[in-house]
């Protein structure tokens, strides 16, 4: 829950995270997900009344994610902000919560007047579940150039990092690994795919990893988190893996902002939060690259109130018809 005045300025931004929760399966649960959001889902609204020193006097409009994402927890969600615009009569907004990953960029901007986004721009939204490269024209005008085939990016650290023995999230624990490691002791493949295709690819690189765990002596379908922690160079295979990734996503991203004629690019989603791959980014962009700080990259209610900003200026309204759309794409 958050509320964010003018689409940048953050005058609360409650989490109620769920990572230890789901770090004992190894992964989301989404069953277990959906009861947790139920349990904190009116606790974290009034923590951001209460932080914001605001009352519902205060507020102009609701906006709530609607898709994509799991069901269940879409759905406590929905169904909360729809009652809360009812009983509140506020109009309602239903936000992509891709789109949110995009606006997160130009939350908590120095400086007293909020900073416009520039159009066009190329968005690279990379997550548990996304790998979207995405062509930005304005304000609610999307046109997906590249998605992810298989595994998104995320998932692929996830995967990764459970057979490394270094449990979950795997992004963070990856990253932490990688900073000590050789990324070139390992050639992990890069899958470019097709001439000129801006999709993208994990699963082949996540298999591959695999065969090196194997071909070094340890089979993770056995051993355990601390046998493997101890007979790998887990920090070594962390790097190579890691750029692997980083290389893939970075080079397209660059290629696409210049192929599409981008005035920036944008990074968003929790994988954005890797410092790897903004700098490799940074380097092969030849424009501005703008990416969140990492507590914004991973998904906030904050980016949903600033992307219903713009929505709700633009006179947009959503009706109490809303439904979930978990499969929703962008653009």
């Amino acid at each position: 829950m958050a509320i964010v005045r003018d689409g940048a300025h953050v005058e609360s931004n409650v989490i109620a995270s769920q990572t230890d929760l789901h770090a004992r399966f190894g992964g989301v649960v989404p069953e277990q997900a959906s009861r947790a959001h139920l349990r904190a889902i009116l606790p974290a609204l009034e923590e951001a009344l209460a932080t914001a020193d605001a009352d519902w006097d205060d507020l102009d409009a609701i906006a709530v994610t609607y898709g994509p994402g799991l069901a269940g927890a879409l759905l406590v969600g929905v169904n909360v902000a729809k009652g809360l615009a009812y009983a509140r009569r506020k109009p309602l907004l239903g936000i992509n919560h891709l789109e949110g990953h995009v606006y997160a960029n130009w939350l908590e901007i120095p400086g007293p007047v909020a900073t416009e986004p520039t159009f066009p721009l190329v968005a690279l939204v990379v997550s548990g579940g996304h790998s979207d490269l995405v062509l930005n024209a304005g304000h609610g005008q999307y046109r997906r150039l590249g998605r992810t085939r298989d595994d998104a990016a995320g998932e692929a650290f996830d995967k990764v990092a459970r057979l490394l023995g270094l449990g979950f999230p795997g992004g963070p624990a990856i990253e932490r690994e990688a900073a000590h490691g050789d990324p070139a002791r390992f050639a992990f493949p890069r899958a470019w795919l097709d001439s000129g295709s801006w999709d993208f690819s994990f699963s082949g690189l996540k298999t591959a990893v695999r065969h090196q765990v194997l071909d070094l002596g340890v089979d993770p379908d056995h051993a355990s988190p601390a046998e493997r922690l101890a007979k790998l160079p887990v920090a070594d295979l962390a790097a190579s893996f890691q750029a692997a990734v980083v290389d893939v996503l970075a080079t397209k991203a660059a290629r696409a902002a210049r192929q599409f004629g981008a005035t920036r690019l944008a990074l968003g989603g929790g994988v954005a939060a890797n410092r790897t791959l903004l700098r490799r980014v940074e380097r092969l962009a030849e424009l501005p690259v703008l990416c969140p700080p990492p507590s914004l990259c991973t998904d906030n209610a904050a980016m949903i109130a600033a992307a219903g900003y713009y929505r709700f200026r633009a006179g947009e309204r959503s009706d109490m018809r809303l439904d979930v759309e978990p499969g929703m794409p962008i653009g």
